[in-house]
């Protein structure tokens, strides 16, 4: 009994050392959401950002692990994806895309927002904003036009 106690105690102290060895790595993603009210492709004083649309954050790690993220944009239209993992597990790629917008009436996807793939190439702490994903109404207003 006394032997597994010790091959035990052995087992935990050697586990400590090897994750005090292993160096942990931190990211982070995040982009905005707007209402391109007029429809315009362009970002105008009419134009506002969307709280709570949703977005899904899908990333390959260098260990080839598939991970995905489901954000909401806060107050100001910003989602926010971060995690903390082991150096060699870190993302590699990903792919950033809307998935819906609670607005009550600025639901429809605009043009380009379908998705963003992009490498992940940062070092440790360090982010990378995707551009701004857009959508607009169903029928543009008529001050808009004018």
């Amino acid at each position: 009994m006394e032997a597994q106690g010790r091959k035990l105690v052995m087992g935990l102290i050697l586990f400590t050392i090897f994750l005090s060895g292993a160096t942990a790595w931190t990211g982070e993603i995040h982009g905005r959401v707007v209402c391109d009210v007029c429809g315009d492709s362009s970002i105008g004083p009419e134009d506002h950002i969307l709280e709570g649309a949703e977005v899904a954050v899908l990333c390959i790690t260098k260990s080839g692990e598939v991970v995905n993220y489901q954000a909401f944009t806060d107050a100001k239209g910003i989602y926010t994806v971060a995690e903390t993992m082991p150096e060699s597990d870190r993302w590699d790629a990903c792919l950033a895309r809307p998935i819906s917008s609670f607005h009550e009436y600025c639901t429809h996807l605009g043009d380009g927002s379908l998705g963003v793939k992009f490498s992940y190439r940062r070092p440790s702490g360090y982010s990378h904003t995707v551009r701004s994903f857009v959508y607009q109404p169903a029928g543009i207003p008529t001050y808009c036009s004018e």
